[in-house]
């Protein structure tokens, strides 16, 4: 039995720091609505010929599989990589066939967001895609409504499959107020949910 307090595990992978801004924003959300937002990274992709640390040199620690394993709910969050998740995030879900053996995903709820350097980068194509592994898992898919006025709005980021960002191809862009409120959105929505589930 778990005794462990109910979290969300927000966990995403980074480089420009964009996708991160948007796990935070996520996380905003899913505590608002009353839930423990545990906020996790992966690390890079390793070529075997340089040291691999177990703890990252700052920021975010990195996801265990025991983080996964215990959370309520998930948002899963990668930039595009030609229309897919990052090769670090990829890397990570093929280590969990542990848990898929158990199934000790199925029927919790999860989210997925990216970010991309152009306007049309993939992103669609990117947060289905990165629906794929939690399917296989069992997770229940939370989607960003039209109820959320910004999805008919916003002239930057945001899809019904999930909060994204238009970061320009330097990362020069913020992100916007559509894309913020997207974020916080979904994250209620995530939360809420994963306490209706519990209950």
């Amino acid at each position: 039995m778990n005794t462990l307090a109910p979290y969300a595990l927000v966990l995403y992978y980074s480089q420009g720091g964009s996708t991160r801004n948007l796990a935070y924003r996520i996380a905003q959300g899913i505590e608002q609505a009353g839930l423990e937002a545990r906020v996790r990274t992966v690390a890079p992709v390793s070529t075997g010929l340089e040291p691999r640390s177990s703890v990252p040199d700052s920021g975010d620690p990195y996801a265990s599989l025991d983080d996964l394993q215990h959370c309520s709910a998930l948002a899963l969050g990668s930039p595009t990589r030609f229309g897919n998740m990052a090769a670090a995030m990829k890397y990570f879900w093929d280590g969990t066939s542990t848990l898929w053996l158990k199934g000790e995903l199925s029927g919790k709820p999860a989210c997925v967001f990216t970010s991309s350097g152009s306007l049309h980068g993939g992103q669609e194509s990117t947060l289905l895609t990165m629906m794929v592994p939690l399917l296989h898992h069992g997770m229940l898919i939370v989607g960003t409504p039209y109820s959320v006025a910004e999805l008919n709005s916003t002239t930057s980021g945001g899809t019904p499959y999930g909060p994204s960002h238009y970061a320009g191809l330097e990362n020069q862009n913020q992100l916007s107020n559509a894309e913020q409120a997207l974020c916080t959105a979904q994250g209620k929505r995530l939360a809420q949910l994963a306490i209706k589930l519990r209950d």
